[in-house]
């Protein structure tokens, strides 16, 4: 069957992968909005006295994926009668739909058996078109109920949010390669990615700004907890006004989970120092609880200190950027200087800023955007604002990231290199150096005699000593009697002083002292012969001269 089943051209293969990656796209937004779907409807069925109907509860579905998208929503009924905007994202709702296009748009770059992948370009235009294609049919849906979207919104941030997802997931299926600059870019810059050293410090800058994105947000939650532990009894108290029953109660819990994401950005906005605003005439910081708070009735929200100026547990929240920017130090200098590297393969000074420098603009661009989508207008008049202000919490986060990294990464440079070099010196000087004897830890020098003229002339004139010849006489009066210049010219048997033997390290326990030098360690005194020596006795009878080679022997002529 396989065999005989025509076989598609090269064009209409091509025509039926992209629109296989079209499909794909459509489906990653359809089990996104499935699954919320879901959610909302099982909360609706099990509500004892419900007085909506099915096309609400569908409608509120469709809106509450759009906003997990960026979009901005309006509530139509409201007690005031006055259409009512909500900005704020659900940012672990967020994370689904952000997920399923990322997946999408990798999987579609894997070959299937038989058909070729699509070009990065082809896959990324038709992942996003299938994606917003289904977006725009929820917008649509939305269009007139309880919860409708506004248009300006689902261009930006909701177009770009999902081409940032689908585009990820493309740089991923393609092994994250750091590709070449467009034509127009400096030549400098082409330089500069064709390094290798580049690539790694571009590296190395993008995990230390996503650590201290992730310390913020770490040491943000744990604010938050520690302030929902101090004030339990609030927060209780608003969990139960909020449900009645426990199908109420369940819908409030999972309101607080998807938010909690939320409260981690706003605690580390509160840490930074910015702080958030709870309506348009109050804001919280460290320093100060001021103006009249517009806050609703929310579990989450009664972890909100007390009114009035801080106190040193408030102030205390100081610890999570520097937390952060100790960070972005450590991160910088795991690559900087590594522990298995030497001096040379580390870092300078300047290049180990810099990249602290701009991992610390990683960090403060990260933490802009998180305020931004953790933000919003909840309704209007006095919470028209609510939240961090964006600009204001990315400023601090860069400049607390780069007060503290950019001199903890250089003071934890020299640190390690410092370490470096008294251990090499220590292992130099233990294993390394002439004339020292080690035992442990316990090194005991040795002196080492120097060497005598004649074992100079010997050593310059080749054929070296032998441990068969016999020492002669200081003056070189040996057999040939030559002087000098005779044993510069050739060594001859029997004219050359004994060996001397090369003082060897001597084992000591820890902590004993060093007892005498051997004799035969020890330099020869002045005047005293040399040609004595307490080892000189080697034979030199005929038989060992026939066995010596003839081009180690001295001159035919000397005897």
């Amino acid at each position: 069957m396989t065999e005989s089943s025509p076989s598609l051209s090269a064009e209409q293969d091509r025509s039926a992968v992209l629109a296989l990656a079209l499909l794909r796209g459509a489906v990653a937004a359809g089990l996104g909005l499935g699954s919320v779907t879901v959610v909302v409807l099982a909360l609706w069925i099990s509500a004892p006295a419900s007085d909506s109907s099915p096309g609400s509860a569908l409608h509120a579905a469709a809106g509450l994926w759009l906003l997990a998208h960026g979009a901005e929503l309006t509530r139509a009924h409201t007690l005031s009668g006055v259409p009512a905007p909500v900005g704020i994202v659900p940012l672990l709702l967020a994370v689904v739909p952000v997920w399923l296009v990322h997946r999408a748009a990798r999987d579609v770059l894997v070959p299937d058996e038989g058909h070729p992948a699509p070009s990065a370009r082809g896959a990324f235009g038709m992942v996003v078109g299938g994606y917003l294609l289904v977006g725009a049919v929820a917008a649509y849906y939305v269009r007139g109920g309880s919860l409708s979207v506004q248009l300006p919104s689902l261009l930006f941030p909701s177009a770009v949010v999902v081409a940032g997802a689908a585009a990820a997931g493309v740089w991923t299926a393609s092994g994250r390669p750091i590709g070449p600059p467009p034509s127009w870019a400096p030549v400098s810059l082409h330089e500069a990615l064709a390094r290798s050293r580049f690539r790694e410090r571009a590296g190395t800058v993008w995990r230390a700004a996503a650590a201290g994105v992730a310390v913020l947000l770490g040491g943000g939650a744990l604010l938050v907890a520690v302030a929902l532990v101090w004030h339990a009894h609030p927060a209780q108290r608003s969990f139960v006004q909020l449900s009645g029953d426990w199908s109420g109660r369940v819908a409030v819990l999972l309101l607080a989970l998807v938010l909690v994401p939320n409260a981690a950005v706003w605690g580390a906005a509160y840490g930074l120092g910015p702080g958030f605003a709870l309506g348009t005439a109050s804001t919280v910081t460290p320093l100060a609880f001021s103006g009249r708070p517009a806050i609703p009735g929310f579990p989450l929200l009664a972890a909100v200190p007390a009114e009035g100026p801080g106190t040193v547990l408030n102030w205390s929240a100081g610890a999570v950027p520097v937390a952060a920017g100790v960070t972005v130090a450590w991160f910088t200098v795991r690559r900087a200087a590594p522990p298995d590297a030497g001096r040379e393969d580390a870092w300078g000074p300047w290049g180990t800023a810099l990249v602290a420098a701009l991992a610390a603009v990683g960090c403060g661009a990260g933490t802009a955007v998180l305020a931004a989508a953790a933000g919003g207008p909840l309704g209007t008049r006095a919470l028209a604002e609510f939240g961090p202000v964006w600009w204001l919490t990315g400023a601090a986060a860069l400049v607390w990231t780069a007060l503290v990294g950019v001199p903890g990464a250089l003071l934890l440079r020299a640190w390690r290199l410092r370490e470096r070099d008294e251990d090499g010196e220590e292992a130099a000087y233990v294993a390394g150096d002439p004339g020292v004897a080690a035992a442990g830890k316990t090194a005991v020098p040795v002196p080492v005699p120097e060497p005598s003229s004649g074992d100079a002339s010997r050593e310059s004139g080749g054929g070296g000593r032998r441990w068969w010849r016999r020492s002669g006489g200081r003056d070189g009066g040996g057999i040939g009697g030559g002087g000098a210049g005779e044993e510069a010219a050739g060594p001859v048997p029997g004219d050359e002083p004994a060996p001397r033997r090369t003082p060897v390290a001597a084992s000591l326990p820890a902590g004993a002292a060093p007892g005498p030098v051997p004799p035969a360690a020890q330099s020869p005194a002045q005047g005293e012969d040399e040609s004595v020596a307490p080892y000189d006795f080697l034979p030199t009878g005929p038989w060992h001269e026939r066995t010596a080679r003839p081009e180690e022997a001295g001159p035919s002529g000397s005897a």
